[in-house]
């Protein structure tokens, strides 16, 4: 993944963002971190697919309709579509060079 730039934000509250271009991590180690690094380039791939901007569209109206739905920040963040994708397969470092196009489209059919 050669398209983005790495900025380090100290105060980010989470060890790593995917905003297309950039890939915003927490600390100096993060970038060393495999699957924090896997987790995020699948957010990459997922934003190149949707081409951006529907990404982040569609990122928020999911959060958003998970928070009505469960009234929890957190579980409405780890059931966001995306972020689904990402935690299920960021431990498999070769899931990128595996994965189909549009593989996210099998995560809509999961949603309940």
């Amino acid at each position: 993944m050669k398209y983005f730039k790495i900025i380090k934000l100290p105060n980010l509250p989470v060890g790593g963002m995917a905003l297309f271009p950039f890939l915003l991590l927490r600390d100096k180690k993060s970038d060393q971190n495999k699957q924090l690094m896997n987790h995020e380039f699948i957010h990459f791939r997922q934003q190149i697919e949707l081409l951006i901007i529907p990404f982040y569209i569609l990122y928020l109206l999911n959060y958003l309709i998970n928070l009505i739905r469960y009234h929890n920040h957190m579980k409405a963040y780890r059931n966001i579509l995306f972020e689904r994708e990402a935690y299920e397969n960021d431990s498999n470092l070769s899931y990128l060079s595996e994965r189909r196009f549009a593989a996210l489209t099998s995560y809509l059919r999961r949603m309940t």
